[in-house]
């Protein structure tokens, strides 16, 4: 253990000093601006969500790579399983048609998990800094007087170094099952939130469904019999971290969907809803039923405008015969002159 130890340590010595500067950084911006005392527990709690902001913001092109990763997964499973039917017999065969496949449509079945596994070493970093603040060691950019305020730093009265299993009163056993809770249903909902919204039926059933099924029910067990040995602070970012997911994937399914998708067919309806809605509004300020040369709610008689009629040519002789200038040619008023 102590060669693993040295060996983790190694490894994670630049992440400490990456991690603790941008906290001091956010620790400095909310104590020198917003006038929050340094030692007070929302300053660090404030710190740490800042940190969760630039490593999701660092994350972006990962995420970007993902979903399109994810995309690609879902619309090549129908190939996936012919080359299955095919090639059942011959797992080496069907391996290396598999890949092939992949390469050939730009797929990488690892990408989906690159945020999380990049995460990871950032959140076991966290983890270790703020436990060794809470026994009065600092790391990294951290100074003596950060690892004391770490140490007593508290919310709601319970100090944010403080953990379910290594707590004995009430009030820390509390709020470490509520942000337990929290984190595993934020783990919950983020990966369900893709597989409903944006994966196609015929996707539902392949082997990367069930992988994904899989995930979805056995990182929530992870961190919920994990999660008790976590400090506070730790388990806030990872809840604020599940949040930002689930934002930026709401925003990227609703407007960018994958083919075949719930999502898909839900933007389509509200696209079809918007045109409606633009086209009434317009023909309303307009008064006429014509928006951007197509036809709104107007009448077939209404659309076409009423046609010129030409007068008839007459003949010469016609015209010498016509009547004197000055009469009209009304039947009915002749009629009555009789």
């Amino acid at each position: 253990m102590g060669a693993i130890g040295d060996l983790f340590g190694a490894i994670a010595t630049p992440l400490y000093y990456a991690i603790s500067g941008v906290m001091l950084v956010w620790h400095k911006l909310f104590t020198g601006v917003f006038q929050i005392p340094a030692s007070n527990g929302w300053s660090w709690v404030l710190a740490i969500i800042g940190l969760t902001v630039t490593i999701r913001a660092l994350l972006i092109p990962l995420f970007v790579r993902q979903i399109k990763s994810s995309r690609n997964m879902q619309l090549i499973q129908p190939k996936v399983k012919e080359l299955q039917k095919k090639y059942g017999h011959d797992r080496q065969k069907l391996a290396e048609e598999t890949m092939k496949l992949y390469k050939e449509t730009g797929t990488n079945p690892f990408a989906s998990c690159l945020p999380l596994i990049l995460q990871m070493p950032v959140f076991l970093v966290l983890f270790r800094l703020i436990n060794h603040a809470a026994h009065g060691t600092a790391k990294g950019f951290l100074s003596g007087a950060d690892a004391d305020h770490i140490h007593d730093a508290a919310i709601f009265g319970v100090k944010i170094s403080a953990t379910f299993s290594g707590s004995d009163t009430v009030g820390p056993k509390i709020l470490a099952a509520i942000l337990v809770v929290a984190m595993c249903a934020t783990t919950f909902l983020t990966q369900r939130q893709l597989m409903a919204k944006n994966m196609p039926a015929d996707a539902m059933s392949g082997q990367y469904a069930q992988q994904q099924k899989m995930l979805l029910y056995v990182l929530p067990i992870v961190f919920a019999v994990s999660g008790l040995a976590f400090p506070i602070a730790a388990m806030l970012y990872w809840t604020s971290s599940n949040i930002w997911t689930m934002g930026q994937q709401f925003y990227v399914i609703r407007n960018n969907p994958a083919p075949g998708t719930p999502a898909e067919k839900a933007k389509l309806e509200r696209d079809r809803a918007k045109a409606a809605r633009r086209g009434h509004a317009v023909a309303a300020e307009t008064g006429d039923g014509i928006v951007q040369g197509t036809v709104v709610d107007a009448p077939e008689s209404d659309r076409r405008p009423a046609q010129r009629q030409q007068p008839k040519k007459q003949t010469r002789s016609q015209r010498k015969s016509g009547p004197k200038a000055g009469q009209h040619q009304n039947p009915q008023k002749n009629g009555e002159n009789k």
